[in-house]
């Protein structure tokens, strides 16, 4: 078994759609990259879900007036995670925000992580996710094969920000993580 809490970041309806504003083109790659994670993670896997807020504040105000369709309850059908997850969800997190380094998933991961990341999208929720995180302390590993993002030239350059912050923060694939290549030092 691979070592570490596996986060898999935002696989919902939302983003596998492709008549959606938030397509992400290449959601199905990823997914097929986190169907080949789960079985080493156990129940050290926790699925987020990125959700409205009840009431915009701040900057979100202006971000839901470009993206009026998104003020819909956590219960929507957008919000859900896609039917190959929901049932292997047992953990989930909401979070109207794009990082998912929220307490709960702190509490999940623990103090020694390390943080696996995974899921949609690379250049916005699992670039945020990984900052924070490695930001407290914590050691991220991001599966560029189990991330999609907007468009494959945000994927790459997000990889390659993230990839910067060695080693606080490292990129490697899933074969590579799977085989130890990719697992902590």
């Amino acid at each position: 078994m691979t070592s570490g809490h596996l986060a898999v970041i935002d696989m919902q309806h939302v983003f596998a759609d492709p008549a959606s504003p938030w397509a992400t083109p290449r959601f199905a790659d990823a997914a097929a990259g986190v169907r080949r994670l789960l079985p080493d993670f156990g129940d050290r896997v926790t699925f987020t879900r990125f959700v409205a807020p009840a009431q915009p504040t701040g900057a979100w105000r202006a971000y839901y007036d470009r993206w009026p369709f998104a003020l819909q309850p956590p219960d929507a059908g957008l919000w859900r995670l896609t039917e190959e997850f929901a049932d292997r969800a047992a953990h989930v997190v909401d979070a109207p925000t794009f990082g998912k380094w929220t307490p709960p998933l702190a509490d999940r991961v623990g103090p020694d992580g390390p943080l696996v990341l995974a899921g949609v999208s690379t250049d916005c929720c699992v670039l945020s996710t990984a900052l924070a995180a490695a930001d407290a302390g914590t050691e991220v590993l991001v599966v560029a094969d189990a991330c999609a993002g907007v468009d494959d030239d945000s994927h790459i350059k997000a990889l390659h920000v993230m990839d910067l912050y060695r080693p606080l923060i490292r990129v490697t694939t899933v074969d590579d993580l799977l085989a130890g290549a990719g697992t902590p030092a």
